[in-house]
């Protein structure tokens, strides 16, 4: 683990081949352990997905410029409109002035168009973009979990679907990636905090993202996870559909 913040906790891990996870822990208000992941792809049009919190935004900061200097960013994505996701959005595209916003065509023309400092670049549903050595794809899954604009990025080199608050875990999230269990443990904390929409599509929309095959998981709270992607999200569709 690489700390980069001792007071706070932040950490930076390459979860794949130069795709960095960076991750603050916190306490909720109830005393839970939780943590906000961001992900950094280190190409030649460098990627954050996830801007963090506003609050959270000078560690995150510290994370990115632990592996490149910020003024190389330029995409700025995220999965949905909430605070987690792009609360900090206009601070980065202030000090990355080569960036833009990146997201779906519902969200630019329902928010981001509005509340981002620069004109967004919307990608179409299975709209691909290079950013180099890498290739990211948008899927749109509305209202899963949550957000009529949600969707998530595919990364195809690596087989990294960017996941958002899908398998949101609660802990500190280490360690950084794994291969254990984290249905039990997302499904448990669903249940005592249920953030699921609970579309009448959810299944067919983690069917969607299953078959892309992903083998890396990169969850926005908790630890990402290896493995079979495909059999996971089947496995949550199933938990959904009881």
């Amino acid at each position: 683990m690489s700390v980069i913040n001792p007071e706070t906790g932040t950490n930076v891990h390459e979860i794949a081949e130069r795709i960095y996870r960076i991750s603050t822990p916190i306490d909720l208000p109830d005393g839970t352990a939780f943590s906000f992941n961001q992900y950094l792809i280190d190409d030649d049009e460098p990627l954050l997905f996830h801007t963090g919190l506003r609050q959270l935004f000078p560690f995150v900061l510290e994370g990115v410029e632990s592996i490149l200097p910020v003024t190389r960013l330029r995409h700025v994505a995220f999965s949905h409109v909430e605070a987690d996701e792009c609360g900090a959005l206009n601070d980065w595209l202030a000090v990355a002035p080569q960036a833009a916003p990146l997201c779906g065509t519902i969200a630019a023309i329902v928010s981001v168009n509005d509340l981002a400092d620069r004109a967004p670049r919307a990608l179409a549903d299975g709209e691909a973009l290079s950013l180099g050595q890498h290739t990211v794809r948008w899927i749109d899954a509305p209202h899963l979990p949550h957000g009529w604009e949600c969707g998530f990025l595919m990364e195809e080199r690596t087989g990294t679907m960017l996941s958002g608050d899908l398998f949101t875990q609660p802990g500190r999230g280490l360690p950084a990636l794994t291969d254990t269990d984290i249905l039990g443990p997302s499904e448990a904390f669903r249940g005592a905090m249920d953030y699921f929409s609970h579309s009448k599509n959810a299944g067919e929309l983690l069917e969607k993202l299953a078959r892309h095959n992903p083998t890396t998981l990169a969850c926005m709270h908790g630890s990402a996870w290896r493995g079979d992607g495909a059999s996971l999200l089947r496995a949550l569709a199933g938990e959904l559909a009881r």
